[in-house]
């Protein structure tokens, strides 16, 4: 059954206020992305946000993977100030809460993973807990975050909680697994605690590379969120989205669905790619957004069977009009001749990836616009399928948009895997630039090339790392001869799964 919320509605959250830059309330929906040049690269870092910013960057993060790092997040706000850019700055924490420390005497925002702020991240040394070791480790939880928290009101400083798919404690694993709850779970402990303290300031994300765990995810937590009468902004993004059509196509399709219902309040689209030009593409799928929200009394679908035939700028509208009791149907999409191939294909991905993930419309999607030829609109049509995982029909790749953590070129990397394995139907495969997006975050990937150092990468299979720290030009041929032994390469008598 559909989900939409008439009218595309915001749901109603408190206000965050991080700089100069509302989140939540009725603010305008917040465009963010993040540097991947080196923290302590001052000059580059601050050269890199100008480019964001003007790009239309509302909010941007940088990492910081130690005090020292943090402490220079300073040093480039200060930079940032004196050129005249006011933009608000969030310092990007895993695994080192003395960074965060630091990281609140210099920016406006901090964000942490609750999978790796008081827990070492995921061990597998204990997953099963008594009851009374489970309260024990959240007494722990409790007295680590408090002292953090109570100096971010001092500073008046904002808190994101960042939740990612795989990067989850042991604890969490141990009673909800690699799941939805899971996830929901990991910013739950952490939110009641704000709660307790009266603590506002915080804003939540829970991304996955997977767009239907992504917003299952994401509505979950709105559920639970209301259960417990917490009203907290959401900040949205498919993580690990990729680069070029695919991951413009599953930013839409996720992001999207959730602001058609009224969810998110701040967005990020993640991209394997230099971070300014993340900002356009999440600047089109706010823009359609307002289209359908501004469009009045739309004209009623065409229905042939069980085909319906909806028009821009308001598709989903019509089709859930239309479809009003039917059990099934099938959707045709058409966009007019005003509308460029760029625009078409965010428009299409949001309005076809929310039918797909949230009505019983089938896979037998159309695409009709004067500006798509026929092999450019069936692509499309395979592209918004596989987002939405309704058909695999090609490789998939996980690949992390890069950070000041990353120690090797992940375009050129992500370039390179992809011309070598682009052939190896249903297979996913993550490319990632550090350990922090390794294994944990390509939870869902079939084989990962991880970054493991400056000019070192480890090969994994699934998440269990089957050569480790090895020179980076010997990682691609080893990639490829684990994936050939294991059958799923082309002419093999195994074929790759579906």
């Amino acid at each position: 059954m559909a989900r939409h919320t008439q009218g595309y509605l915001r749901r109603h959250t408190c206000e965050v206020h991080i700089g100069g830059v509302s989140i939540g309330g009725h603010n305008p929906i917040a465009v963010q992305s993040m540097t991947n040049t080196p923290t302590m690269d001052t000059e580059a870092s601050v050269e890199q946000i100008i480019r964001i910013a003007d790009a239309g960057a509302d909010i941007v993060r940088l990492t910081a993977q130690t005090p020292t790092h943090a402490r220079n997040l300073g040093e480039i706000r200060r930079h940032l100030r004196a050129r005249g850019y006011e933009t608000p700055l969030v310092a990007d924490i895993h695994f080192n809460p003395a960074a965060a420390f630091a990281a609140a005497e210099e920016v406006e925002k901090v964000r942490i993973n609750p999978g790796n702020f008081a827990d070492p991240g995921r061990t597998f040394i204990k997953l099963e807990y008594t009851d009374g070791e489970y309260a024990d480790e959240l007494r722990r939880l409790h007295d680590k975050v408090v002292p953090f928290v109570e100096l971010c009101r001092e500073r008046g400083v904002a808190i994101r909680i960042g939740v990612n798919h795989g990067s989850l404690s042991d604890r969490i694993m141990s009673r909800y697994g690699d799941t939805p709850a899971g996830m929901v779970e990991s910013a739950l402990e952490f939110l009641r605690i704000c709660r307790e303290l009266d603590f506002n300031d915080v804003v939540i994300s829970i991304k996955a590379s997977n767009v239907v765990v992504m917003t299952d995810t994401v509505r979950l937590l709105v559920d639970r969120m209301a259960d417990e009468g917490m009203d907290f902004p959401l900040h949205l993004g498919v993580t690990e989205a990729g680069d070029g059509d695919d991951g413009r196509i599953k930013s839409a399709v996720g992001i999207g669905s959730l602001l058609v219902d009224g969810i998110g309040d701040t967005i990020r689209v993640s991209l394997t790619e230099d971070p300014e030009r993340e900002i356009p593409v999440a600047r089109q799928i706010l823009a359609h957004i307002d289209e359908c929200r501004a469009a009045a009394n739309p004209s009623p679908a065409h229905i042939a069977g069980t085909r319906i035939t909806a028009t821009h700028p308001n598709v989903i509208e019509q089709v859930l009009a239309a479809a009003e009791g039917m059990p099934a149907f099938e959707v045709e999409a058409a966009y007019p001749d005003t509308m460029n191939v760029d625009d078409i294909k965010i428009a299409a991905s949001v309005d076809l990836g929310y039918l797909l993930l949230n009505t019983a419309c089938g896979n037998d999607i159309r695409i009709t616009a004067p500006a798509l030829d026929e092999k450019v609109a069936a692509d499309l049509v395979r592209d918004i399928l596989q987002a939405t995982r309704r058909v695999i029909s090609k490789t998939e790749y996980i690949a992390c948009p890069s950070c000041g953590r990353t120690l090797f070129d992940l375009q050129d990397t992500l370039a390179k895997v992809k011309a070598a394995t682009a052939g190896l139907k249903g297979l996913k495969i993550g490319v990632m630039g550090c350990i922090v997006n390794g294994p944990g975050e390509m939870a869902d990937a079939d084989y990962g090339y991880v970054g493991a150092g400056l000019g070192r990468v480890s090969i994994y299979r699934g998440k269990t790392c089957v050569e480790k720290n090895i020179p980076a030009d010997e990682a691609l041929p080893r990639l490829l001869a684990l994936i050939k032994s294991d059958g799923k390469m082309p002419g093999n008598d195994e074929k790759a799964h579906d």
